[in-house]
């Protein structure tokens, strides 16, 4: 069980940068391999690896897996090989080997030369398993897969050696031939290696190495019909490589005994590897099990594996994440050795905080109402003026400059912005009420106009051209600055809210099935938005604030669909407010 971790960063901008994490700060990983080097072990070398099942598309626990990854052999000026794991051809495709590949490189990390495969090791796998048998410590064994299973034991059980432990040599190696040669059926004989079945591990008592497996697959098509397990070929795979440092997340820390088992008992031509496990990422209201999110996608709860609900990198990509952000945001959590849940909304105030200082500003009304201004000047046509009003495009970034917005007679606000009978809290737009529009005039509404069903459907302002600098010559405040878009000049467009999607902070919990804690309505699609004329101008996938509203990524695929990123509130600050000084 993973606890809650409240840490926070400092207030402003996050200190951590993916290139100066390693340096600024340290982590016990950093630590061991800094006393590697000193010490001379592995010769000096560092040399990493990033080993994906091609099984799925990478999430945001991927995300601290590669910077650490990648990271540490950046750091240390060393090597990190991007290597596939596709040792099961049942749920392994090339189409997640290229999507791999793309968002690694988004999120800003490409290996030096190019990708691996432990399908590449397959046949000198195959010699060292022969090696083990000739050895006496592998044998083949008939029994099926549920009765392996309850040979096994379990913790505080005794296991049971199998009927066929005893085979000679000679007999294993016969039929382990045999199973590659396609001799028998699938899953009629597996080979095992001859540990101890007494073993307090569960890991070391004569796990599997192969399986029969009449499988097409990716890269090496019909060649085999054997296929090693991932424990079998994933020390081996780092060893032919010349791996210094393994890392690995925490459920792979009782594997550790069996690697080096592994390992020690054939005949690695180099440097023996180091296994290191440190925290998975965990988020709260998150899933990251590949499983289930193959599950939301396949039952079409989610549009895809690139859907903005989704913590896949294609995923928070579309959405609107910036790479920078993420990496920002692993270096900040570092490398821990126990397990802990951070909340999502830290991994938010990373993105909030990068795009306050890149995003360019604009005005957009998501539930627009007609707002008309009755003493608005005409032309000499008698047309309503259509004035260029001057708005800064980030106030964070002085180069980012002005661009103009027009502003006429007939404006969309939104609707949350005025109220007919307002709480004494509420100090925008209503009945006789004066409020500021941004970068233009102060406005008074003089009338409300509803439809049959007496809803306000338009309200009828006055202005004051005597405020177009932005305040009164009188000396007279408002409380209040709304944003708007000119109704004869606005872009219409779809926008995409949203929410968790999953309503528990840690879903499953109660259950044990984290799907039952599934948001239904973590999306809202709003239709009718109303855009000021520059956001047209906005690069797909590019992000920009919408003033008052929050941070909005331009779809992709398509222009006029926009997904919110986050919002402007600062959640994290006001969940740390709540909790207990330390």
């Amino acid at each position: 069980m993973t606890s809650t971790e409240p840490s926070s960063p400092p207030t402003g901008r996050h200190p951590a940068t993916a290139t100066s994490a390693g340096a600024a700060g340290s982590d016990f990983i950093r630590e061991l391999v800094r006393a590697d080097i000193e010490q001379g072990t592995f010769g000096g070398r560092v040399c990493t690896r990033f080993p994906p099942e091609p099984n799925g598309y990478l999430h945001i626990g991927h995300a601290k897996a590669i910077c650490l990854d990648f990271g540490i052999a950046q750091e240390f000026g060393g090597v990190c090989n991007l290597r596939f794991d596709d040792t099961n051809p049942l749920t392994e495709d090339e189409e997640f080997v290229d999507g791999i590949i793309a968002d690694l490189a988004w999120l800003g990390f490409t290996s030096e030369g190019p990708p691996l495969y432990a399908s590449d090791y397959f046949e000198q796998l195959h010699q060292w398993a022969e090696h083990l048998i000739g050895q006496g410590l592998a044998y083949v064994d008939d029994q099926d897969g549920d009765a392996i299973s309850a040979g096994r034991g379990g913790f505080g059980q005794a296991g049971v050696d199998s009927p066929f432990r005893s085979r000679t040599v000679e007999e294993n190696l016969e039929l382990f031939r045999g199973m590659r040669s396609g001799a028998f059926a699938d899953g009629a004989r597996v080979l095992r290696a001859k540990i101890d079945m007494q073993h307090e591990n569960m890991q070391m008592r004569d796990p599997v190495m192969y399986r029969i497996r009449r499988s097409h697959h990716f890269r090496t098509g019909d060649a085999w019909v054997i296929y090693p397990t991932y424990d079998w070929a994933h020390g081996q795979s780092d060893a032919i490589e010349g791996v210094t440092h393994s890392l690995c997340t925490l459920e792979f820390d009782s594997h550790r005994q069996l690697y080096d088992w592994y390992l020690s008992h054939v005949p690695v031509p180099g440097d023996v590897p180091r296994q290191t496990e440190f925290a998975r990422l965990e988020l709260t209201h998150t899933v990251t099990s590949k499983r289930k999110l193959a599950q939301l996608v396949a039952d079409g709860a989610v549009d895809g594996w690139d859907d903005p609900r989704l913590p896949t990198l294609r995923g928070l990509r579309k959405r609107g994440y910036p790479a920078s952000a993420i990496r920002e945001f692993c270096a900040f959590i570092g490398a821990a050795r126990t397990n802990s849940r951070h909340a999502i909304e830290l991994l938010e105030s990373f993105v909030r905080t990068e795009l306050n200082r890149t995003a360019i500003r604009r005005m957009a009304v998501l539930r627009p109402l007609r707002l008309v201004i009755t003493n608005w000047p005409d032309d000499a046509d008698g047309r309503p003026v259509v004035e260029l009003r001057e708005a800064v495009n980030n106030p964070e970034n002085d180069a980012d400059g002005v661009r103009q917005v027009p502003f006429s007679r007939v404006l969309y606000i939104e609707r949350d912005d005025f109220m007919e009978d307002p709480p004494s809290q509420f100090f925008r737009l209503s009945p006789g009420r004066e409020v500021r529009l941004r970068a233009a005039y102060f406005v008074t509404c003089t009338e409300v106009v509803k439809d049959a069903d007496g809803e306000v459907v338009e309200v009828r302002c006055t202005y004051d051209p005597a405020t177009a600098g932005g305040s009164a010559p009188d000396g007279r405040k408002v409380k209040a600055t709304m944003h708007w878009v000119s109704a004869d000049h606005a872009l219409d467009a779809t926008v995409a809210l949203y929410d968790r999607l999953f309503s528990a902070e840690v879903p499953g919990e109660a259950t044990g099935d984290p799907l039952d804690d599934l948001n239904p309505t973590a999306r809202e699609l709003l239709t009718g938005c109303k855009l000021e004329p520059a956001a047209g101008d906005t690069a797909p996938g590019t992000v920009v604030q919408f003033e008052r509203l929050g941070y909005f990524a331009r779809d992709i695929e398509t222009p006029t669909l926009w997904h919110r990123t986050v919002g402007l509130r600062d959640e994290w600050a006001n969940i740390q407010k709540r909790l207990p000084k330390r």
